[in-house]
């Protein structure tokens, strides 16, 4: 059996993932600060951080099953559930290859606290700036999920390879490019969300399979626990958000970066966190 101790830094690293996951403020950089205050770091636990994703990815599902539900039995009849899974797998795909090409030298030149804090504070500054520039109204907004189209989608699919910088925020960067290039607050948010399946789902998979030479069999109740308080809290997180949007904008969580990207800096400097992972 684990300890009380590991169990404890497993369920607040598991909650953590899935609070941050979806909300524009970096699931990484929050990781990054509960791992190092909880002590609970290393080659391993860094794979851990990437593999509980699909918990918090298994929450949209559950979200959304009914949606998932009707592309799985319509792909080959329905053209609108054909094109909505297409338009899904299309925005998947620049994050997919530009990750698998350049993840290594990601990890090895951008894992530290001013380029994290520069991600975060200039995330901040772009969330404010495009609130102000699309506004509220929803004016030749696109206001349906099926309303999209190829382009939009591989749009908002370069949109999320900008998340390949440490502390830009995977949802942030797909949900404010989504505003940018037309998507209404709300369907800009759910694409978000489903293009998070795969996007999660492939990042666990590559994760555990480049890495598979540091785990055993008994690091197996480590990963499900994990997983499961990731996809608790991301189930909550998601229900709220959706109910956060129909009245309010993202210029809280922009202020939010701004000041964390100064904590950051702050902290690496005094050497209170080991942001360098």
């Amino acid at each position: 059996m684990m300890e009380l101790l590991l169990v404890l830094k497993i369920l607040l690293m598991g909650v953590v993932e899935g609070v941050t996951e979806f909300l524009p403020i970096s699931s990484t950089g929050h990781l990054i600060l509960a791992g190092s205050l909880l002590h609970f770091t290393g080659e391993k636990v860094k794979v851990f951080e990437i593999a509980i994703q699909s918990g918090a990815m298994l929450s949209v599902c559950c979200v959304y099953r009914g949606r998932i539900g009707r592309v799985c039995r319509g792909f080959l009849f329905d053209a609108r559930e054909r094109r909505f899974a297409c338009n899904v797998a299309l925005a998947f795909l620049p994050a997919a290859v530009l990750g698998v090409l350049f993840s290594g030298k990601i990890k090895a030149f951008l894992f530290s606290p001013v380029p994290v804090a520069t991600a975060f504070i200039a995330g901040g500054l772009l969330i404010i700036w495009i609130e102000r520039a699309t506004g509220k109204s929803s004016t030749g907004r696109v206001e349906q999920l099926d309303d999209m189209n190829s382009i939009s989608a591989l749009k908002v699919g370069f949109a999320q390879a900008l998340a390949l910088i440490p502390g830009t925020s995977r949802s942030g960067a797909t949900i404010m490019g989504g505003l940018l290039f037309g998507l209404s607050r709300r369907v800009a948010t759910e694409f978000s969300f489903f293009l998070a399946i795969p996007t999660l789902f492939g990042a666990s998979v590559y994760a555990i399979w480049k890495e598979w030479h540091l785990f055993s069999s008994a690091d197996i109740p480590m990963f499900a626990l994990g997983s499961v308080f990731a996809f608790l809290s991301a189930w909550l997180c998601v229900r709220w958000l959706l109910r956060y949007i129909e009245s309010h904008s993202f210029v809280f969580f922009a202020w939010y970066r701004i000041a964390f990207g100064i904590f950051i800096l702050v902290s690496a400097h005094l050497g209170w966190v080991g942001w360098a992972g």
